[in-house]
């Protein structure tokens, strides 16, 4: 049972990040890497402008996008790009209702939702806070690092105990 929810964890990491590459595409925003595991590089191959990797250990994903241009775009395309991920994990929980695949992608939608430092929802909520702000504040975007990592984790530990 664990090796395939190892599997069914890579395979929704791995449609997460191709939401997010769509979604760049979508909004003309160019990505130079698309990455499935962390560590020594094992076979890698081009299309087009994305080079696609393939990693020794398969404890992640990643698609690197040019922020810069990312940047450039409206608000609405930049959180578009940042969630495009999550969307796809929630439509595959919702095709394929009642699996292990299904409760894995929700797992992984509602944990990126989360404001932990790096995860989709804490790079929205920099996005936001950004765009209301008009600017970049350290003060701001430290706090809002902090209290959202510490009240996600309380809540989490919450709901552990909970649930015993």
């Amino acid at each position: 049972m664990l090796i395939s929810y190892s599997l069914y964890f890579l395979l929704a990491m791995f449609i997460h990040e191709l939401g997010h590459l769509a979604a760049a595409r979508a909004c003309c925003v160019p990505a130079r890497e698309f990455g499935l595991g962390w560590g020594k590089q094992i076979f890698t191959f081009r299309v087009g402008e994305v080079e696609y990797k393939l990693h020794a250990l398969p404890l992640g994903a990643y698609v690197r996008l040019d922020i810069n241009e990312l940047q450039r775009r409206p608000l609405s395309q930049q959180v578009l790009v940042m969630l495009a991920g999550i969307n796809v994990n929630l439509v595959a929980a919702a095709l394929t209702v009642g699996t292990r695949f299904s409760l894995v992608n929700l797992l992984l939608a509602a944990t990126n939702l989360l404001p932990l430092y790096q995860q989709d929802g804490w790079k929205c909520g920099m996005l936001m806070l950004r765009a209301m702000l008009k600017r970049r504040s350290a003060l701001v975007e430290w706090t809002f690092t902090i209290a959202g990592s510490f009240i996600s984790i309380v809540l989490f530990a919450v709901q552990m105990f909970r649930h015993r």
